[in-house]
């Protein structure tokens, strides 16, 4: 879905920004131009960000690490 209509940046572009390295909003609006014109979809655009930044925690927190680490 569109989430910033003046610039064209829908909420895919918004996630594929996060998962090619942005940390924060602000990394995701520099990279995507998202809330750079009237502004009024910073909140949408905010919370695609922190919930797609949830989920990645999320889904890094249940890789199975090994119990035993052996020492080469």
């Amino acid at each position: 879905m569109y989430v910033c209509l003046c610039t064209g940046v829908t909420d895919g572009q918004i996630r594929e920004a996060i998962y090619e390295g942005c940390c924060s909003y602000r990394d995701v609006r520099q990279a995507t131009g998202v809330a750079s014109q009237c502004g009024k979809c910073a909140c949408l655009a905010k919370q695609v960000v922190r919930e797609t930044l949830t989920e990645l925690q999320n889904s890094q927190a249940a890789i199975p690490y090994p119990v035993e680490f052996n020492v080469a």
